[in-house]
């Protein structure tokens, strides 16, 4: 049961038992066995199963498009880079955001590298007075919080080492709760970029993304969002977020692996100066010197991900068709559900905070098993979950574990694949003899 303080969604936005069953049919993965048992996938949070459109969009742009983009004047040239730049304005759009706002990359991990390393070539001196902004130096802070995946704190450590700034974080509480009471003396007049994670890989709670905004514009400071966990899974609008850059993954979002995004404010992105350098990124070349086209080309060096931001493109089509209100609202049911199926087995500890919004996600901690132990014996039932520290070692240390078991779900989950797995969980410790 949802605790009576939990903000939840129109239920009657929610998909239904019935609707879930026939989108399930779109996921060719999900008929398979794992064993003897039916496949029960709870690890989209780490990269989510793909429809069988987003599969065939790829094939059909290798069978029907191939060529390199914005090179040659041939027919399959122009072809393939309408369907490389409509994917852009479709994924932009998907975020609120304009097509020449998103620049294209591998996966979140690079787009947070893209943003820290052009702070590193800004601070060095380059891009002339408008990259003054992101300029550091000793005396200036970088926030994040204790909550972050390491993509977004290993990055701004290293920010730091190289400029000179001091990286500072807000903390969390016992429950993994982020301490918003402390934002206010973290965040200060010394503080020059604030990034935090929007949903929590582990926890699947939501970050209050207005309230570090507005701390952040008081203190002059750039905000960088992690988004990989909100956009595959809650409806997210960038220009009603106020963020300046945000990133996020494909392969979470029921699109393929190798490609990701970054969003960033048009005048932020057209002053920070490039990442990689090479071909395609230039106006005018010279063996002395080069100069570099707008944003987001600017960004883009090299051979692009073509054939993935196509599918990309259908996956973002396939979500919207869905209903991304529709799909928040089911997952909300789910992680209740899983809630509320943890919290009374003995011996299993819920990680995070309680009556607090969150995603489908739940991570818990098995007194006296390990969770490669655990992950194992579900495996074994069939259902596929995360294991691990999941990309968070500080959270999990403030949580007082090192590792965890996490359950992720996405719109192809039912309320039986949630049943299953706490039925399973509710074995474990007897298998494993630590019953008290």
């Amino acid at each position: 049961m949802v605790p009576p303080d939990v903000p939840t969604r129109d239920a009657a936005r929610s998909l239904d038992a019935a609707e879930v069953e026939r989108l399930r049919a779109d996921f060719p993965i999900l008929s398979r066995k794992i064993g003897d048992r039916d496949l029960i996938y709870l690890d989209s949070g780490a990269t989510s199963q793909k429809p069988r459109c987003v599969l065939e969009a790829e094939q059909q742009y290798y069978e029907q498009f191939n060529a390199a983009v914005h090179r040659g004047a041939h027919s399959l040239a122009v072809e393939a880079t309408d369907h490389f730049e409509d994917a852009r304005a479709a994924v932009a759009g998907f975020v609120g955001a304009s097509p020449d706002e998103l620049v294209w990359t591998s996966n979140a991990t690079e787009a947070i590298n893209l943003v820290a390393y052009a702070f590193s070539n800004a601070s060095a001196g380059r891009g002339g007075a408008a990259a003054e902004p992101f300029r550091l130096g000793p005396g200036d802070e970088i926030v994040v919080t204790e909550q972050e995946h390491h993509a977004n704190l290993i990055p701004w450590q290293e920010l730091a080492l190289r400029t000179g700034a001091t990286l500072t974080y807000i903390p969390v509480a016992a429950d993994g709760a982020l301490r918003m009471d402390l934002a206010p003396q973290v965040i200060g007049e010394r503080t020059r970029v604030v990034a935090f994670t929007h949903v929590s890989n582990v926890l699947g709670t939501i970050t209050d993304v207005a309230r570090l905004v507005e701390l952040a514009r008081a203190a002059g400071a750039v905000t960088v969002l992690d988004a990989c966990q909100s956009v595959p899974h809650l409806p997210v609008d960038v220009k009603a977020l106020d963020v300046d850059f945000m990133a996020f993954s494909g392969h979470k979002m029921l699109g393929p692996t190798g490609i990701g995004a970054l969003y960033g404010r048009r005048e932020l992105l057209n002053a920070l100066p490039p990442f990689l350098t090479g071909g395609s990124m230039i106006t005018t070349v010279t063996m002395e010197r080069a100069e570099f086209l707008e944003a987001p080309n600017r960004f883009e060096a090299g051979t692009q991900r073509i054939a993935q931001a196509v599918s990309l493109a259908a996956a973002v089509g396939y979500l919207s068709e869905v209903g991304m209100d529709r799909i928040a609202a089911w997952e909300e049911k789910l992680g209740a559900r899983l809630a509320a199926g943890i919290e009374p087995l003995d011996g299993v500890r819920l990680l995070g905070p309680a009556g607090v919004p969150r995603i489908g996600t739940a991570a818990f901690d098995v007194d006296g098993v390990h969770p490669h132990d655990v992950g194992q014996f579900l495996d074994a039932a069939g259902v596929a979950v995360r294991v691990g520290h999941h990309c968070a070692q500080p959270l999990h240390r403030a949580l007082g574990v090192n590792a965890s078991t996490r359950a992720s779900t996405y719109l192809y989950n039912t309320e039986q694949d949630v049943d299953a797995m706490l039925s399973a969980l509710a074995d474990v410790r007897g298998f494993f003899g630590v019953n008290a």
